[in-house]
């Protein structure tokens, strides 16, 4: 049998200290990580959510670029016929093509990372 005697966090062993301070340091080290997992496991849930919910997005920008209607809005950007205060980062030539690939990139990353856990 252990005896221990805690006071002010000093404690006081009467037999086997040493593998009483392991366990209170395994037990903290342990704690820190469930908070910190916890913590990092709650922000993942809402950022798929919101990139989830970004996807209907996405899709609409994939079929813009690839319309008759951006090709127009381009060429007329071209020739100085829209604000010059518009905000136009959807005309830029890499702009909502860089956004795709980085989608399908993520899509693919998060696969591998799912993957990873369910085959544990």
């Amino acid at each position: 049998m252990v005896l221990y005697h805690v006071e002010k966090n000093v404690y006081f062993c009467i037999f086997k200290c040493d593998a009483i301070m392991e366990q209170l340091t395994r037990i903290r080290e342990m704690e820190q990580r469930l908070e910190e997992a916890t913590a990092a496991v709650r922000q993942m849930e809402e950022a798929v959510e919101r990139y989830e919910s970004a996807q209907e997005a996405v899709g609409m920008l994939a079929a813009y670029l690839d319309s008759e209607e951006w090709r127009r809005d381009f060429a007329d950007d071209e020739k100085g016929l829209l604000p010059q205060d518009l905000k136009r980062g959807v005309l830029s030539e890499d702009g909502i093509w860089n956004l795709l690939e980085n989608n399908r990139d993520l899509a693919s990353r998060m696969q591998e990372i799912a993957d990873k856990i369910l085959t544990k």
